[in-house]
């Protein structure tokens, strides 16, 4: 149990019994990460293909997409980049103090990466309401104009652009979630052992998001020259 301060000891009391299918928590512990591995091998190439389509039309319209890319905010993006890295770092402290058993000290960065999040989603959220007023959002029928030339083709970058942004940040929501799910769990504080298998599962669906961003931010935002 956790003592006033939010700090605890592993007790034998606190040891969860593995699930009947399996031998021991070892076990276990393994064949939820080899899930969650799996999962995340579907999401890629998910991305992967849609990354790889926005490669090819790069090379193929790279004056457009170039200038395209240069309508994009790179200041809110850079920050948006900045604070998807520190919430990476928070998830990982938070896994470490769970490690360590030290509750509230979890409690404390499992928040600060939850807010992280929605800060970020935040920010995007003011970027494409940017974008829908300079009429460059070429989705659900809404009206594209494009300053520039060649609009067929600028219009085909904004599509790539919004399918790759609206992918992540619903990713993102249901990573925020999960650990919404995982605060209120860590608060609990029932079962520590099985909590750093949780946490460390949440962990790495949170670095998969980081991930997919450090890829669009540098094929969408940075490749503009």
């Amino acid at each position: 149990m956790p003592t006033s301060s939010g700090q605890a000891g592993a007790r034998p009391e606190d040891e969860t019994p593995p699930e009947t299918q399996f031998d021991n928590m070892d076990q276990q512990r393994h064949a939820g990460l080899l899930g969650m591995w799996v999962f995340l091998l579907t999401e890629l190439l998910l991305f992967g293909g849609l990354f790889a389509a926005f490669a090819i039309l790069r090379l193929q319209y790279a004056n457009v997409f170039a200038e395209a890319a240069q309508h994009l905010d790179l200041k809110l993006a850079a920050i948006n980049t900045a604070l998807l890295l520190s919430s990476g770092l928070t998830m990982m402290l938070a896994e470490l103090a769970a490690g360590a058993r030290l509750r509230k000290v979890a409690v404390y960065w499992l928040l600060a990466t939850i807010l992280l999040g929605l800060a970020f989603l935040a920010i995007k959220g003011f970027e494409w309401y940017s974008e829908f007023r300079h009429q460059l959002m070429p989705v659900l029928g809404l009206p594209f104009r494009y300053p520039g030339e060649q609009p067929a083709i600028a219009e085909l970058f904004f599509n790539l652009y919004f399918i790759a942004t609206g992918l992540h940040a619903v990713h993102m929501l249901v990573g925020i979630a999960i650990l919404v799910v995982m605060l209120a769990l860590v608060r609990r504080w029932r079962r520590p052992d099985r909590l750093d298998r949780q946490l460390h599962i949440a962990g790495l669906y949170w670095a998969f998001i980081d991930v997919v961003w450090i890829f669009i931010f540098t094929l969408f935002y940075l490749l503009r020259g």
